[in-house]
């Protein structure tokens, strides 16, 4: 089990945008420095946070992007539901239902229990989470560091 690229990138763009405070904007350019991102893979995230309603862009000399509700308001699971799915929906048997059409085991399946269960834990740690929380965190853990200082 995987959290996609975007996912990661999506979060990390809004904790960027949520430290400067309540009406705080940041450009491209500046997230994508801060983060390490390319500009491109920003602005691809940045877009679909927008579609999604997490930030609003404007232009001008102060322009950029703003959070469109406070940073403890929003959050993790929302968004990692916005720009990734859940891993268990409605709709999980009919995607992997083999062959078939419909899945064989529908109506007597431990398997999709299993799934339930699992998303419903990860769901309780993400909706428990807000950006403003992960603002207040350490996102760099310390032995990150020093396995990073070793490679050079």
């Amino acid at each position: 089990m995987k959290f996609s690229t975007v996912e990661e990138f999506g979060i990390r763009c809004l904790v960027q945008i949520a430290r400067e405070g309540e009406g705080g904007a940041l450009t491209i350019p500046e997230i994508s420095h801060r983060e390490g991102l390319s500009e491109a893979n920003v602005a691809k995230v940045l877009r679909l946070l927008r579609k999604e309603g997490f930030v609003l862009a404007s232009r001008g000399k102060v322009g950029g992007y703003a959070l469109t509700r406070p940073a403890e308001q929003i959050f993790v699971g929302e968004v990692v539901a916005a720009l990734g799915g859940k891993l268990y929906d409605d709709e999980f048997c009919e995607r992997h239902s083999g062959s078939s059409d419909v899945c064989l085991h529908e109506g007597a399946c431990g398997i999709q229990a299993l799934w339930e269960e699992v998303q419903e834990a990860i769901d309780r740690v993400l909706y428990r989470k807000t950006i403003a929380g992960l603002v207040g965190e350490t996102l760099i853990r310390p032995e990150a560091i020093v396995r990073g200082a070793r490679r050079r």
